[in-house]
């Protein structure tokens, strides 16, 4: 089984897992939500990072081992470890999520406040109220009205493409760092796509093709872009560090230079309606 994917630590597991993983114990987990803008999912406690969540996340906690908690994420699934003291237990109705790439949590309704916190695209927002040109979060603090929304975007394109120029991070999915993956998964559920957080697991989640078309993704072992049409295609990319938008001939010549095989094209639904909460 993936250890990615799989809801289980080396002591307890979920009890779906009864009869199929043996383990020590069993347990139906509990539900919990990211109270922190943005945390590392690592692989073992105070570990390496494997992915990261965002603000409002919700996760399936399975087990608590001192300072840190083994989650399985409800986004797509993912499992890993994430500081104790990131997680609530309060889950409030999610009614928004940011849809820029990145915003601000103010103390009040004012923009020339200091700012308490930022937020990256996607985080999900529990909103009590409008207040003039702020939404007022029941978690306390006001976020810009023009940078949340409550429904999902057409198309994945436009918010890969807002966050061009983001620094690269390996298993990064912020606007503070994000990796080839990252920014897949970020742009497709921005549209209510679902989508795993690594790129073979994209690879697997979606039917091949043999055209390209606009929102399609492209392939190589360990890397992903997105086609922003026929012959152009946007991704993150350790090349220049960053998020950059590139002829698909050209970045195909570079990258298959030194040997390095095209895994070809999958298509993910356009379409694919999800609860926001």
């Amino acid at each position: 089984m993936d250890r990615r994917l799989t809801p289980t630590t080396d002591r307890v597991a979920l009890e779906s897992l009864c009869g199929v993983i043996e383990r020590p114990a069993y347990t139906p987990g509990h539900p919990a939500r990211l109270t922190v803008p943005l945390a590392d999912l690592t692989a073992t406690p105070d570990g390496r990072r494997d992915r990261q969540v965002n603000f409002g996340a919700d996760v399936t906690v399975i087990e608590t081992r001192g300072a840190w908690c083994f989650v399985q994420a409800a986004l797509d699934g993912y499992c890993g470890w994430l500081p104790a003291a990131a997680l609530g237990h309060d889950l409030l109705p999610v009614t928004y999520r940011v849809t820029a790439p990145a915003t601000h949590v103010y103390p009040a309704p004012d923009m020339k406040q200091r700012e308490a916190a930022s937020l990256s695209l996607g985080a999900r927002l529990s909103v009590a109220g409008i207040e003039g040109r702020f939404a007022r979060l029941a978690t306390g603090g006001f976020v810009p009205v023009q940078h949340v929304g409550d429904g999902p975007a057409s198309d994945p394109v436009p918010v890969a493409e807002s966050l061009s120029g983001t620094p690269y991070l390996w298993g990064g999915n912020s606007r503070w760092g994000i990796d080839c993956s990252g920014l897949v998964q970020a742009a497709l559920t921005a549209c209510d796509i679902s989508c795993p957080g690594d790129s073979d697991l994209q690879r697997d989640a979606f039917p091949a093709v043999d055209d390209i078309r606009r929102g399609d993704l492209l392939f190589w072992p360990g890397h992903v872009a997105m086609a922003m049409s026929p012959d152009r295609m946007i991704h993150a990319t350790a090349w220049t560090m960053s998020v950059i938008a590139e002829p698909i001939p050209e970045a195909r010549a570079r990258i298959e230079a030194d040997g390095t095989a095209f895994l070809g094209i999958r298509r993910p639904p356009l379409a694919q309606a999800a609860a926001l909460a």
